[in-house]
């Protein structure tokens, strides 16, 4: 086996690994390794393959981990807008019940709401802050 089969091999291992269990960073990892695949093929010695691999694949992945530093995490996917389009929407309570639930019109249904934690149980606008089953979490709209 030719020293740049090697590497693509071992890079198409790092990629299978990758998509069973879906790490990003052994992306990096292969991006490395067929780096030096192509520095076998321009006819590189051993060593020179190693720093190719070592120098893209390291990098690769400082460079993921800084950009992953750069940017916060996503909020719980029960308050995250970018996977569900109710948060942050406004609705109307007519009435809460002793309970601090209330039925409240939206989007062509009625839905069964509750007050977050800590909210007054005063009628009028609120604003979507959670979905949690089929529940919205209210918030006062004047707060925000």
């Amino acid at each position: 086996m030719s020293p740049s089969t090697f590497w693509w091999v071992a890079a198409g291992v790092a990629v299978a690994a990758e998509l069973a269990t879906g790490t990003f960073y052994l992306l990096m990892f292969a991006l490395g390794l067929a780096a030096a695949a192509i520095a076998a093929l321009m006819g590189f010695k051993l060593p020179g393959q190693l720093v190719m691999a070592a120098v893209v694949g390291g990098g690769a992945v400082a460079l993921w981990h800084w950009r992953r530093l750069q940017h916060p995490p996503a909020g719980p996917v029960r308050e995250n807008r970018d996977v569900n389009i109710d948060i942050g929407e406004r609705v109307t309570v007519a009435a809460w019940a002793d309970d601090r639930t209330a039925r409240v019109p939206y989007r062509g249904s009625t839905w069964t709401a509750r007050l977050a934690p800590g909210a007054p149980a005063q009628p009028g606008e609120h604003v979507v802050q959670a979905v949690e089953g089929n529940w919205l979490v209210l918030v006062p709209a004047a707060g925000r």
